[in-house]
């Protein structure tokens, strides 16, 4: 899915465009869903394609909303991130290529993964 900056700019929040478009993130502990608890479906808040199910969320206490895994090995895309003098896996949106977070492999649960995501890169739909 390929938008201008303008189209993106246009379709986003102010929030939404910082953190999707200029890989920005959020204050820990300030995100619409780090406390969300409903039955339903993460979704990307650029393009809505699914991305995780609310049974992978878990509280990892990090300030920002965690799953151990994510919809499918489709759903997004991992790359190496060595921005702010760290090393660590940046996750995007595999359709719009919109920032989410970042994964690390020191999860509690059996997939060994915690997925850091920003509320802002999310909408949920629902079940």
């Amino acid at each position: 899915m390929e938008k201008s900056d303008q189209e993106w700019k246009e379709i986003l929040s102010e929030e939404e465009y910082f953190i999707l478009r200029q890989k920005g993130t959020e204050r820990p502990f300030t995100g619409k869903f780090n406390d969300h608890k409903d039955i339903g479906m993460y979704i990307c808040a650029g393009c809505k394609q699914a991305l995780f199910e609310s049974d992978a969320k878990f509280d990892s206490g990090c300030g920002w909303p965690s799953f151990d895994q994510s919809i499918g090995k489709t759903a997004v895309k991992e790359s190496f991130d060595k921005s702010h003098g760290m090393m660590r896996t940046e996750i995007t949106c595999s359709n719009c290529g919109g920032h989410l977070g970042h994964v690390f492999y020191d999860g509690p649960t059996k997939t060994g993964q915690r997925y850091c995501i920003n509320s802002a890169a999310l909408n949920f739909t629902k079940k």
